[in-house]
């Protein structure tokens, strides 16, 4: 199943996937804490709980090196911080990453 059509299915049943609630849904599946789950990925708890809420939203970087320590597919993550960005300054676009 590509990345894209997984997506699609968890919006249409939960609503839109933001980077926020896509690490919440993570951390609770592993039933982690907050202090816990931000040790594991290199950040502080406060850095943690801004992004889960979305204050913050992360670099592309940032959402790679999260991507990779969570073992995630990296272009997912990058995917869904960007289309945060967006959103978050009024643009309605979907995003789409290839590889290239």
């Amino acid at each position: 199943m590509t990345t894209k059509s997984y997506t699609e299915k968890l919006e249409k049943k939960y609503g839109i996937l933001t980077f926020g609630n896509m690490i919440v849904a993570w951390r609770k599946s592993e039933e982690m804490t907050q202090t816990a789950f931000a040790k594991k990925i290199g950040l502080s708890v406060q850095n943690l709980n801004d992004l889960e809420k979305g204050r913050r939203i992360p670099s592309a970087t940032r959402a790679a090196k999260i991507a990779k320590k969570l073992g995630l597919p990296v272009m997912g993550l990058i995917q869904l911080a960007l289309r945060d960005s967006l959103i978050k300054e009024g643009f309605n676009f979907e995003v789409k990453l290839e590889s290239a």
